[in-house]
């Protein structure tokens, strides 16, 4: 059975390389958009198990992108990342859990398992008579 496939959405490069990197290392498939358009495009295209997003971004931001992706896959869990503490009602209630911009890769890591569906247990055959 594959890996769940993340998908980071960050303008900030370095950022996006780091968060890559560390899900990577703990056996996560990850895909990587520099801005809300093409991660709506990648969205769109691919079985995406979760969502880790930026808020502040150029063109759209992580809440309208939130707002987009709820609406194209409801069921597909969104962490928000951002350095703010005050983000507005609407985009909070569009994602399943935050993240402060800053918070080591732990943090990360417990999120990105938190939000995750439970993979259905597969059974071995000759299971059942």
């Amino acid at each position: 059975m594959p890996k769940p496939l993340i998908l980071c959405i960050d303008d900030e490069e370095l950022g996006l390389r780091i968060r890559k990197i560390v899900l990577e290392r703990e056996g996560y498939r990850v895909e990587t958009a520099i801005n809300g358009t093409i991660g709506l495009t990648i969205f769109e295209g691919q079985e995406i198990d979760a969502v880790v997003l930026d808020y502040f971004m150029p063109g759209m931001n992580g809440g309208e992108v939130a707002a987009e992706m709820r609406r194209m896959k409801p069921e597909v869990p969104i962490l928000l990342l951002s350095a703010y503490i005050n983000l507005p009602q609407d985009v909070i209630s569009a994602v399943d859990s935050t993240i402060l911009k800053g918070d080591g890769p732990e943090v990360l890591l417990t999120k990105v398992r938190e939000v995750l569906p439970p993979k259905a247990d597969t059974m071995e055959d000759g299971g059942l008579v």
